[in-house]
């Protein structure tokens, strides 16, 4: 067994858990045929397991790709357009499924109708500089926020309010910037106006923003990435990033995502005048997306480009070069809730086999804690716990774990207590309810040895007496409960208002639902053992009166007789 689990990365198909045949993912939204989208929508799918990434293009007939070139979005099952879509439009999407050594699939294309936009667009906001900036680099560029429905925007610049000597009214389409043409004056404050504009018109209002540029210094030339490559694949999951050093640069700000568009990994992040970081534990089979801007004090260099690198496959899931869906992490089937009773064993068992195991503590505040190695764990209190357990794998680039994890929570359980049993007679059978109290997970059985349902009711059962057992499902004990139904009385009401309103105005014996209990003779009393009326149980009932007297407000008592001979006696209350 040792040496098939050493190899199983040779023995790769052995490991498998499907075949090839990847079917693609369903549209999450806009749905196919979907009409009236809005044109500010994001394009959302389901993601797929074994995937390295996705690729999306949007064209105006069927595979067309005249909106949107073949995108990548990482690992992202979704897209968001950089302003929007245009409207009244019929847009046809393909999604594509991307392998690290697999061709791309392309799916079936599908499409959807946009709105239809009949309003001018609103005003934009200057992105960069940003309005009443100082010391900006002559070099720079500028960028505005999207406009939802703009289709374009023109762009003034001027060294006074409302001047356009630096730039004057320049459409810009398909782009949310404008690079000027040579520097900008140094030490000027800059005026921007920019005026997004649809097919129904121009914005109106839009304010006019400043900045003041710095003194004349060269902006810093981009680094180059050096390693990883750009498009390099295998790349170790922790690995050395260097880039090389540019002249005039005084530090570097690193951006890495999972998407193009996405800087989830690290944003921006001032790293200081190094060429060179690490970074821990990205994914296996992932694509990455990486850019180094040098800056100095002029500013950030400006348009540098974004590289990608895809890092080794790992443990999966994956397909492999035969279209096998690969996954080497031991499965782990471990319930994310578990109790444990204030006295006796407190021990949990890790039931799926694995190379290894380890059991975290992890504290409201503070690092996780290491507390045991081994399939086998005492638990010491409550609170939050983490399960780990790993295959060792033996790889063409050496030894490594696949692991997978299970964050669960102890709390503390107890034996249950019945606080009462409600039960509820129907045509022939009866309905029981137990009511419990008590800390424990429990279960509910009519025998002892079960089965056992997590259901407190149980219904439909024949009329009986019934020994109802409650287990807490972590051990900390059984209760038991006899349930004996008191059929006696049913049918007899607890009272009546006698008072010309047209309910409850008598008091007569009910038949129930059950069939039991068939009365042939009813007399009443008052509390001295008076008799006071006898009652066809087939009339409307007793009225409160006696001899045509109204009698006053108190309690009355009855006896009945069965078809069984049965004597039943009991008590109401006469209300007015």
């Amino acid at each position: 067994m040792e040496l098939l689990k050493k190899n199983c990365w040779v023995l790769v198909l052995l490991c498998s858990l499907s075949a090839w045949g990847q079917e693609c993912p369903d549209p999450i939204f806009p749905a196919p045929g979907q009409s009236n989208v809005s044109v500010i929508s994001t394009i959302s799918w389901e993601e797929v397991v074994g995937v390295t990434g996705y690729q999306i293009s949007l064209g105006s007939i069927p595979g067309g790709s005249d909106i949107l070139g073949r995108t990548s979005t990482g690992s992202q099952a979704s897209w968001t357009p950089p302003c929007s879509l245009p409207d009244d439009t019929e847009i046809f999407v393909t999604i594509y499924l991307f392998f690290l050594n697999q061709p791309a699939i392309a799916c079936d294309t599908y499409s959807f109708t946009t709105e239809i936009v009949d309003i001018t667009p609103g005003c934009t906001t200057l992105a960069n500089p940003i309005d009443g900036a100082v010391n900006v680099p002559v070099q720079t560029d500028i960028r505005w926020d999207c406009s939802p429905t703009a289709t374009q925007y023109r762009v003034s610049l001027g060294t006074s309010p409302g001047g356009s000597e630096l730039v004057n009214d320049q459409v810009v389409s398909d782009l949310l910037s404008l690079d000027p043409p040579g520097d900008l004056p140094p030490e000027t404050e800059i005026f921007v106006r920019i005026i997004p504009e649809n097919l129904n018109g121009l914005a109106s209002g839009c304010e006019e923003y400043s900045f003041t540029t710095g003194i004349d210094t060269p902006l810093p030339d981009c680094a180059v990435m050096l390693s990883p490559a750009d498009g390099e694949g295998n790349v170790p999951l922790s690995p050395l990033l260097q880039w090389t050093a540019v002249p005039g640069a005084e530090g570097y700000r690193l951006s890495i995502g999972t998407s193009p568009f996405l800087n989830d990994i690290l944003d921006n992040a001032n790293l200081g005048n190094v060429t060179e970081t690490d970074v821990l534990n990205f994914e296996p089979n992932r694509v990455y997306y990486i850019r180094v801007v040098p800056f100095n004090i002029a500013g950030e260099a400006l348009n540098c480009e974004q590289t990608n690198f895809s890092t080794i496959l790992g443990c999966g899931p994956y397909f492999d070069a035969g279209g096998n869906l690969i996954d080497l992490s031991p499965p782990l089937n471990f319930p994310p809730a578990i109790g444990i009773c204030g006295e006796g064993d407190s021990t949990v068992r890790a039931e799926d086999p694995a190379d290894g195991y380890r059991w975290y503590r992890i504290p409201p505040f503070g690092r996780e804690e290491l507390l045991a190695e081994g399939p086998e764990f005492e638990v010491p209190e409550t609170g939050e716990y983490r399960l780990e357990i790993y295959n060792n794998i033996s790889g063409p680039d050496g030894n490594f774990e696949c692991r997978s994890e299970q964050v669960f929570t102890v709390t503390q359980s107890e034996v249950a207590v019945v606080e009462r049993t409600d039960v509820q007679l129907g045509a022939g059978v009866i309905t029981i309810e137990v009511i419990v109290s008590g800390s424990g997970d429990y279960e509910y059985a009519l025998d002892e040895g079960g089965p056992y349902q997590d259901s407190n009711r149980f219904v439909n059962l024949p009329i009986d007496n019934y020994r109802v057992y409650v287990r807490d499902k972590n051990g900390c004990g059984i209760t038991e409960t006899l349930v004996e139904p008191d059929l006696s009385l049913d049918g007899f009401p607890k009272f009546f208002t006698p008072n010309g309103d047209g309910i409850n105005d008598t008091w007569q014996y009910i038949p129930p639902p059950s069939g039991i209990n068939t009365i042939r003779e009813l007399h009443i009393f008052d509390r001295y053992g008076k008799l006071l009326a006898q009652i066809d149980p087939r009339s409307q009932g007793w009225n409160g009166t006696f001899n045509g007297s109204p009698l006053p407000a108190s309690d009355y008592w009855f006896r009945a007789v069965n078809e069984n001979n049965q004597v039943l006696q009991g008590h109401f209350s006469l209300k007015r």
